[in-house]
């Protein structure tokens, strides 16, 4: 009998230490969103791996999530095989990862998300780096901008910007088609560049005619849309602790 009432007392220890855990993780998942409308995690993994600081697999699902800035109208998210310091969670620390945790998923953005992106030091910072790389001298007879419209079409998006004069401001507008070039790499081809709705940029679409960006050893993409005004991702990105 004691044996018995002995094996129950661990278990309820078990249970307790596992629903915090648990709660720990979606707490974490939730401090790397500034807002969130609705997330589902669910966490694929036994009482004895979560105590070892193993966790086999989550999918998470979340919707009008922002991350630094970004507005992101859906995600659905796969992680494997994620290493977490178990010691300190049990003594009330904040849950940290330990190793590299590769996540595979789909995220789409909708245009009106996308606009509301722009004010984000993030979006806009990237955009005027990429502005001098497209056309130099473009570049140096427009600053400062101020992003004002993203407009996503089939196969392409259109980034309108204002540049403050005085007297008048000047308008700027960028047409760009997306095409993955491998998974760390998207061309942008053709590019059109208006300025004040004049064409000062014209790159057709064909091999190494646009400009590429390096999207870094730590993303690996398997497809990326733009269609019915949304932008659609999905692939693979690293978390590194």
């Amino acid at each position: 009998m004691r044996e018995t009432e002995t094996a129950k007392e661990n278990n309820r220890k078990v249970r307790l230490v596992t629903k915090t855990l648990t709660a720990a993780i979606k707490l974490w998942l939730k401090t790397q969103l500034s807002q969130v409308s609705q997330m589902e995690v669910e966490i694929g993994a036994s009482d004895r791996q979560l105590l070892s600081g193993c966790i086999p697999i989550i999918h998470i699902e979340a919707k009008e999530a922002v991350y630094q800035g970004i507005h992101v109208t859906s995600i659905q998210l796969t992680a494997e095989n994620i290493q977490i310091n178990i010691g300190g969670i049990l003594k009330g620390k904040p849950l940290k990862l330990l190793e590299v945790v590769p996540i595979v998923g789909e995220l789409i953005v909708e245009e009106q998300d996308l606009n509301n992106s722009l004010s984000s030091a993030l979006l806009s910072t990237a955009l005027n780096d990429l502005l001098p790389k497209l056309s130099p001298a473009t570049a140096q007879n427009c600053q400062p901008i101020s992003w004002e419209k993203i407009f996503i079409g089939h196969q392409y998006l259109t980034l309108v910007a204002i540049i403050p004069r005085e007297g008048e401001s000047t308008h700027l507008e960028i047409e760009t088609g997306l095409e993955l070039i491998n998974t760390q790499e998207i061309q942008l081809a053709p590019i059109i560049i208006k300025h004040n709705q004049s064409v000062v940029l014209e790159n057709k679409s064909g091999y190494n005619s646009g400009y590429n960006l390096d999207l870094g050893s730590d993303v690996a993409l398997e497809e990326i849309t733009l269609n019915e005004q949304k932008l659609v991702c999905r692939g693979r990105v690293n978390i590194n602790p």
